[in-house]
């Protein structure tokens, strides 16, 4: 199924139902559209402030009969102040360096990428993802992305580990995390947690207000981590709103 507008405006599709990644039982499907024209950057600002979400070339969001349980959420960077617990993480991860690299694949970053996926997220759709996979998901790309590397320093070969990386989106207001993975056996780091108060700190420092988080989910246990970076904004029928 297609809607099309026009040379002006993209052409939207619907996917067919698919099992429910958040929600045992249910079935989802997504709109989307490709972000190849020449307003490839504008566009992925539009949408992404539409609620929508990047996957290479491609921007989606849910449309489930019946559903709107996957609500997109951002952190209003101005407003936003580490908690004793956020600036335990801050400490604990004082040894970290940060580099904004460009939107290159390596066989560290994979490496990496495979280690958390084979600890955290052993069924879903990237459960088996292979090298070239993996370069797609960063190389494919059209709009203002770049991989943001967390490494701490080996005191001995003086060489940098790296343990986190994020795959981030510059936008006209906020960064967007699209993708981010870490070594899941440091978890005295938190290092989840972390990159996300590492980019709003990039953001405040940029200038823009918002870091975009993607979806929320209130019956999934692992986006529950997401309400703790308060005040955060919920996209809803009447537009973006402070969540109380």
């Amino acid at each position: 199924m297609t809607e099309h507008f026009g040379n002006r405006f993209p052409q939207f599709y619907i996917t067919t139902p698919q099992p429910c990644p958040y929600l045992p039982g249910r079935y989802e499907k997504k709109v989307f559209t490709h972000l190849l024209s020449e307003n490839a950057i504008s566009l992925n600002n539009t949408l992404t402030q539409a609620g929508f979400r990047r996957s290479q070339n491609i921007a989606y969001r849910p449309a489930c009969d019946g559903c709107s349980a996957c609500v997109s959420v951002r952190i209003i960077v101005d407003d936003f102040e580490p908690g004793r617990s956020f600036r335990r993480v801050l400490a604990r991860n004082a040894d970290m360096l940060a580099e904004t690299v460009s939107a290159r694949a390596t066989q560290e970053q994979f490496s990496l990428l495979r280690g958390y996926l084979d600890v955290r997220h052993t069924e879903g759709g990237m459960a088996e993802m292979t090298p070239l996979d993996y370069v797609s998901m960063i190389e494919d790309t059209t709009v203002d992305t770049s991989i943001v590397e967390y490494r701490t320093r080996d005191p001995e070969t003086g060489l940098g580990t790296l343990r986190a990386a994020s795959l981030t989106d510059r936008l006209d207001d906020g960064l967007s995390m699209v993708y981010s993975f870490f070594d899941p056996l440091a978890e005295e780091r938190s290092l989840g947690t972390y990159m996300v108060l590492d980019h709003v700190m990039r953001a405040r420092t940029l200038g823009l207000p918002y870091v975009y988080l993607g979806y929320w989910v209130a019956d999934c246990r692992k986006m529950a981590y997401k309400m703790r970076f308060r005040p955060i904004e919920a996209l809803g029928l009447d537009g973006w709103r402070t969540v109380p």
